[in-house]
């Protein structure tokens, strides 16, 4: 089965816990990782949840019950690790909704190209719009196309 494939049946695995248990994919892969293949699966925590990140504890439930299906429905023919992984305190910014729920966030983005001398930025998020990303830095605000972006992500402050 191709990899999108069993992307998209593994999503599908997935609904109705997601749903009972307030959860929401973040993303799955499923790749080769040197001579192992590793299907990671990363829930997260809707917009409206009241807490903002997902436990060791959800992660591990849901591990269970997703080893359990996929033994069921063996619809992964190889031998392969699953692992069940938060988005993390530095997550990607991969949905539109994304831009919203983390506006006032500190991020940090890497482009394709530089942009006023630079291919890295640091700032508070303030949104996007129409496919412009809005930052305040220390110099003042950048907007930065999103096609020039190669990723965008929170990031970690202490």
């Amino acid at each position: 089965m191709a990899k999108q494939d069993i992307s998209a049946e593994v999503s599908g695995l997935l609904q109705d816990y997601l749903k009972e248990n307030n959860l929401e994919l973040y993303k799955i892969e499923y790749k080769k990782e040197g001579a192992e293949w590793v299907l990671r699966v990363f829930p997260d925590k809707p917009e409206d949840s009241t807490t903002e990140y997902v436990s060791i504890d959800e992660c591990e439930a849901l591990n269970r019950y997703l080893s359990e299906k996929l033994d069921e429905t063996n619809i992964i023919d190889r031998k392969y690790n699953l692992e069940v992984c938060s988005p993390g305190l530095d997550r990607e910014l991969t949905k539109e909704t994304d831009y919203i729920r983390f506006a006032g966030r500190q991020i940090e983005i890497k482009t394709y190209e530089q942009i006023d001398g630079s291919k890295q930025f640091e700032g508070v998020l303030l949104g996007k719009d129409e496919g412009i990303v809005r930052i305040k830095t220390e110099s003042g605000e950048k907007q930065i196309p999103s096609e020039k972006i190669s990723k965008i992500n929170l990031a970690v402050v202490f």
